[in-house]
């Protein structure tokens, strides 16, 4: 199943991430421009992963190889989006340490938990769903750093929620820690 229509959603994620750090480095188009497009492909292809699901249940193509690559590819895509804001001062860089760390240490924890015959004491809770929609409302707000519609300053909101996503993020790893160790315990010993 490498090759079903919802495994080639989630690829789209992976190969958007040099078109969208691309767009900042292209000298072509005005700043303004390069916001707008870096934004639009940001949320089109960040609505690949919930469109991938739904194709992959609905046209039953579900596959184990599918079920890996997909939260890879979303971490791929948040992890490039922070460092290009990291690098146009739009993001603080403590806040894409936590995201980032959090997302290494939790996806290790989790392979972990799968080798020892323990992944339900880890699955996704409703905390890490949050922090993702945090996240993914945060960034396109900071790459697109301006007036939306003419009311919203989507720099201070991005910021702001950011700043909530970090939170979040400390909070669900540590929801996920407590969640393992009594196997880490059980293993320890």
């Amino acid at each position: 199943m490498f090759f079903t229509i919802p495994t080639i959603l989630t690829w789209t994620r992976i190969v958007a991430i040099p078109l969208i750090v691309g767009v900042y480095y292209s000298n072509t188009m005005p700043v303004a421009t390069q916001n707008l497009v870096a934004t639009v492909m940001f949320v089109v292809f960040a609505l690949t992963d919930w469109l991938d699901g739904y194709l992959a249940r609905k046209l039953n193509q579900t596959s184990s190889f599918g079920a890996f690559l997909d939260p890879v590819a979303d971490k791929f895509l948040v992890c490039a989006a922070l460092l290009v804001l990291v690098h146009m001062q739009r993001a603080d860089v403590f806040v894409a340490l936590i995201i980032i760390g959090r997302e290494i240490a939790i996806s290790a924890l989790r392979e972990w938990m799968a080798q020892i015959g323990a992944t339900r004491s880890v699955a996704v809770h409703m905390l890490g769903k949050l922090k993702t929609t945090a996240q993914m409302v945060a960034i396109p707000f900071l790459l697109y750093n301006g007036k939306l519609f003419g009311l919203i300053d989507t720099s201070i909101w991005g910021t702001w929620l950011i700043w909530i996503a970090a939170i979040l993020t400390v909070w669900s790893m540590v929801y996920y820690l407590q969640k393992a160790l009594p196997e880490i315990r059980a293993r320890v010993k």
